[in-house]
């Protein structure tokens, strides 16, 4: 078990972390953890966050994962906690119910780590890279339609949609019709089989990213609602939080990053008249910005761990206005639906 030497601070259960968490310095700065708070880790994935937090003060952790692996990993964590972590399997968009089933009607912050975990990357049989060969799922809970079936069913209209919108793919129009015409030919199950037919059409230069990057991670994204599922999540933290609970989010591409400023800008915004509409009203602002500006890594972690690189983390502080529905389905660009395109 390691400890928090000379510090105080409880001993982080579960020992050793089994990957690097990033920015994790600022999520406890920002998250501020003391005795008998009480915290919602939305993407508990290999739990860096969750050791970090424990190890902080003597506090409660409710961490969720949609994953089945991620929550069979952390049992052992669970058993070192001596209770204070609880460990759900479902998912972050839930977190608020997931929180008052576990008897807590408000907590004092939420951690969010948007994105596919390095256990999933890694894991050839998840089917989340190119760099490993495996069937082309990418289903975080195993369940719903898998990548296989959005490549073997999607029209060339949407699967250049979901490609150029959430890949952010320049050639997604040419992508999605080589696929069209590979699965005519034999059916595309594999992530070497999709990665070659990507290869043809997207030319790369040496020290530039995979030419199939960009199409994988639309795909990512797309089968498991990823965006949707953020949206939800911040709305769900809204709701939860007590007045001066913190939510802290660390995202690591632009739509991800995009999504949460502007939930937490539209929340944070006062209501302001002019000399034309003197009387005009809006909701009061539910949170307060911690952060004007994202929170990025500096050299020496990016150093140590490049997934740093991209990483940006949004904070902010619930006020005590109540939650007013604003619309949060804007938040996610308008795509065909995975029931829609995966059946």
């Amino acid at each position: 078990m390691t400890t928090g030497r000379d510090t105080g601070q409880p001993a982080v259960a579960g020992g050793p972390a089994r990957h690097i968490p990033v920015l994790a310095r600022p999520v406890l700065d920002h998250l501020a953890p003391r005795d008998g708070h009480v915290f919602v880790d939305g993407t508990f994935g290999a739990g860096g966050y969750t050791r970090a937090i424990l190890a902080a003060a003597d506090c409660r952790v409710i961490a969720i994962d949609r994953d089945p692996t991620a929550i069979a990993g952390g049992a052992d964590l669970v058993a070192a906690s001596g209770g204070r972590l609880t460990l759900i399997e479902d998912r972050f968009s839930a977190l608020d119910a997931v929180a008052r089933e576990c008897g807590h009607e408000t907590v004092d912050g939420v951690v969010l780590d948007i994105g596919v975990s390095s256990m999933q990357l890694d894991e050839a049989a998840r089917g989340f890279s190119f760099r490993l060969d495996g069937p082309l799922d990418m289903r975080m809970a195993g369940e719903g339609p898998s990548a296989a079936d959005v490549v073997a069913a999607a029209d060339e209209r949407d699967l250049a949609a979901i490609i150029a919108t959430l890949g952010e793919e320049r050639h997604a129009r040419a992508v999605a019709r080589a696929i069209v015409r590979a699965r005519q030919e034999k059916p595309i199950t594999t992530t070497r089989d999709l990665a070659a037919i990507v290869e043809r059409v997207v030319r790369s230069r040496p020290g530039e990213i995979h030419p199939a990057t960009r199409t994988f991670q639309a795909l990512r994204i797309f089968v498991n609602e990823e965006l949707a599922e953020l949206a939800q999540a911040l709305a769900a933290a809204e709701r939860i939080l007590k007045p001066g609970g913190r939510l802290v989010v660390v995202t690591f591409h632009s739509l991800e990053d995009r999504i949460v400023k502007t939930f937490l800008a539209t929340r944070s915004k006062e209501a302001s008249g002019s000399r034309h509409r003197p009387e005009l009203h809006g909701p009061a602002p539910t949170f307060s910005l911690m952060t004007k500006r994202p929170v990025t890594a500096d050299e020496a972690e990016t150093a140590a761990n490049p997934r740093a690189r991209s990483a940006k983390l949004r904070a902010a502080r619930r006020n005590d206005a109540p939650v007013v529905d604003r619309g949060d389905e804007r938040l996610v660009p308008r795509l065909p639906t995975l029931a829609e395109v995966g059946r």
